[in-house]
């Protein structure tokens, strides 16, 4: 992968900082305390003094319409993912989580080896907590704000509809891939720690994979006669309460009386699931983060959060809360969709080939005054050209514009304050 060079260090010296800072909660929560406050109020008060500096707010304005769209698409995305989830979980019942052994999995081999042969301290670095879910986010926050400092190739507002545009187009691909083959958990006791599901299968899965489930036989005939053969008796009801229009979701969440009347607290309590859910969520915002820091800044500090990657994957696999498998689908599956979406954002300067399509569309008058020796006429031909390249930023902000960046501004440091306060835990 080639690494475009950085436009200066500041941007990666903030990011760096933001990580160790926040990794202090782990070694002085009384520095970490003091420390993150600190940085963060330092950081929101220097973007907030170059916002009337700021030259691109006609682009942001025209990138807002994309991204408002985007958001859409990421939240239904996050909401089809969610209700996923919790159904994966709940069709086979408890007994079948806790009953079924996890797979075979090379990659925990190969760890658990590695602590055997590598220095002590090494093994301590790996199973080190440095990075998490909340932490990429912020990470491409600060990026997508760096656009205040000219770090990174305007508009902000277009680098964040790409970012959610892919996540979204990602998390509805992984919901329908793992939603087509249930896993069982790397973490046996997971579902029954998290989950009030009953423990015997949905009627669904009492006839269709249950008697056909263990005894080879059984697996033989269906494959010959093709259809469900074996009599089930009398199906084990679910419990039914009164979702008026959304009844249709209780054969998918199966909720007990425990859990409540409501449908839409069942997908809150969602989470990450207790299946194996292939591809990695979390592996797939690390590597979305780190493809947009490698496009729009590059330099070492994107090498240095691609390191953070591979450490958030081995310890994924590490503490069992996926299989390999699935962090190594996540990393390519990101990297293929963030190629596939550069007609949102990109970082390559659409500067010359504007000048050039108005040189094209000047070129017989450019030609004839040459011929002519009017170099005044060539001089005023080309002025316009550079002018025409500069029009949007040379002209100073309306009133509407104004209120726009004010909005846009208050926006977007509200979606830091939720990203951060619900990805906290990671």
């Amino acid at each position: 992968m080639r690494w475009p060079a950085a436009r200066g260090g500041g941007l990666g010296v903030a990011a760096m900082t933001y990580v160790a800072v926040d990794y202090l909660r782990n070694v002085s929560t009384t520095w970490h305390e003091r420390l993150q406050p600190l940085l963060w109020s330092l950081l929101a008060l220097v973007a907030i003094t170059r916002v009337p500096f700021y030259r691109h707010w006609n682009a942001e304005f025209r990138a807002a319409l994309p991204f408002l769209a985007s958001i859409i698409l990421m939240l239904s995305a996050l909401l089809f993912e969610a209700l996923s989830v919790r159904s994966v979980t709940a069709v086979l019942g408890l007994d079948w989580h806790s009953d079924t052994h996890p797979l075979p999995d090379t990659g925990q081999w190969l760890l658990l080896a590695l602590n055997e042969k590598l220095p002590e301290a090494v093994v301590e670095i790996l199973r080190a907590h440095i990075i998490g879910l909340h932490h990429f986010l912020m990470l491409f926050i600060m990026l997508a704000f760096s656009v205040l400092f000219d770090s990174v190739k305007a508009p902000g507002l277009g680098l964040g509809a790409r970012y959610m545009f892919t996540m979204a187009i990602g998390r509805l691909l992984r919901a329908i891939t793992f939603a087509s083959t249930i896993l069982p958990s790397a973490r046996p006791w997971c579902a029954s720690a998290r989950f009030s599901v009953p423990g015997h299968p949905h009627r669904w899965a009492q006839k269709y994979y249950v008697p056909y489930a263990s005894d080879a036989n059984a697996i033989r005939r269906v494959i010959q006669q093709d259809i469900a053969y074996a009599g089930t008796g009398k199906y084990l009801g679910d419990y039914r309460p009164d979702w008026g229009s959304m009844s249709f979701l209780i054969d998918f969440l199966r909720p007990t009386p425990s859990e409540g009347s409501s449908w839409y607290g069942l997908l809150k309590k969602a989470g990450g699931g207790c299946n194996d859910l292939l591809y990695s969520g979390h592996m797939l915002v690390a590597v979305l983060t780190a493809m947009a820091w490698t496009e729009a800044y590059g330099g070492v500090s994107s090498a240095l959060i691609w390191l953070l990657v591979m450490h958030s994957a081995q310890r994924e696999v590490r503490e069992r809360h996926h299989y390999t498998v699935d962090c190594i689908v996540a990393i390519y599956v990101g990297i293929l969709l963030w190629k596939m979406t550069g007609f949102i954002w990109s970082a390559k300067d659409g500067t010359r080939d504007s000048r050039l399509t108005k040189l094209g569309k000047i070129q017989g008058r450019l030609l004839q005054a040459a011929k002519d020796s009017d170099m005044d006429e060539v001089r005023e031909l080309l002025k316009d050209v550079e002018l025409g390249s500069q029009e949007s930023q040379k002209k100073g902000p309306s009133k509407v514009m104004w209120l726009f960046a004010c909005g846009t501004v208050f926006f977007s440091l509200t979606i830091v304050v939720l990203a951060f306060t619900w990805t906290s835990d990671g």
